[in-house]
């Protein structure tokens, strides 16, 4: 399991403002770390932005968080990923 340490050498730091990296948890905190590692991304950033994610996460826990987050990821996101995983469009609002 890779370390809280290896998040911001993963992601972009500026995605996680305002929590202290250090006391993320890989696993514990995924249903913070999923959505914010995609809030930003856009259709010329998205491959590389999920790519970073499949190193971490199965594809069924990254669309499950994406799919109950609070975080506001955009409907373009949610296409993005259903066609990346070949499932059924699904939106957040």
């Amino acid at each position: 399991m890779k370390s809280a340490d290896n998040i911001a050498t993963i992601f972009p730091k500026e995605l996680f403002w305002d929590v202290n990296l250090s006391h993320l948890d890989i696993q514990e905190d995924k249903d913070l770390i999923i959505p914010r590692a995609l809030y930003a991304t856009t259709e010329s950033t998205f491959t590389i932005d999920i790519m970073r994610l499949e190193r971490l996460y199965k594809r069924t826990e990254i669309v499950k968080e994406l799919k109950s987050t609070k975080e506001r990821i955009s409907n373009k996101v949610c296409t993005m990923v259903a066609k990346r995983y070949h499932i059924k469009h699904f939106s957040r609002y």
